[in-house]
């Protein structure tokens, strides 16, 4: 069988999204080091050259699938209050980097990005956190008087509940309402 190209076995979007479906579910099971291309294709009931056909690596697959995922479930309905949607951001933030497969799978690629440069190029090559942040932190942004660009702002809003989910403390710690009122604080000064 040919693809339009004339070369090789067309690509399956079901086998494609079989793998994305069975990528962070096997990280949780055996972890980032365990994973392997021919795990990922045995819990995806593909062959191994379908998944290679698509991705180079591992890091790439758990990559590709977080960040479907994170684009769903970071998103969350606009209320027309910026404070509430900043909130309700928050609070999917801290889920999926808390408690979401996909989460898991970011955090995971995040920790190899500390010594594997390829991982660290992949990572940078989109911010996946920044994207689904955008919109609430320019509502706040926006109307403002700060010198902070878009990236900046959203730096600033994303940091501390990522930085304290990284560094292994508990979720449970976290109070949202209180990091949206900080943020609204930092872009609004008093006396500005």
């Amino acid at each position: 069988m040919v693809d339009g190209s004339g070369r090789g076995r067309p690509r399956s979007e079901s086998a494609r999204a079989a793998v994305l479906h069975a990528v962070d579910d096997l990280l949780v099971e055996v972890g980032y080091a365990a994973l392997t291309m021919k795990g990922i294709a045995e819990r995806a009931g593909v062959g191994r050259q379908t998944v290679y056909r698509w991705w180079s690596n591992k890091a790439e697959v758990l990559y590709e699938a977080s960040a479907i995922d994170a684009r769903e479930e970071l998103s969350v309905p606009r209320s027309g209050d910026p404070r509430k949607d900043l909130k309700a951001y928050l609070d999917a933030l801290v889920g999926f980097l808390a408690h979401s497969h996909a989460g898991a799978a970011y955090r995971a690629l995040m920790g190899e990005a500390q010594h594997d440069a390829e991982v660290a190029a992949l990572l940078a090559s989109r911010d996946i956190l920044g994207e689904s942040a955008a919109e609430v932190v320019e509502a706040v942004r926006q109307p403002s008087d700060t010198p902070l660009s878009l990236e900046q702002a959203t730096a600033l809003l994303i940091g501390p509940p990522f930085f304290h989910l990284l560094t292994g403390r508990s979720a449970d710690d976290l109070d949202t309402e209180q990091l949206t009122e900080q943020f609204v604080r930092a872009l609004n000064p008093p006396g500005t």
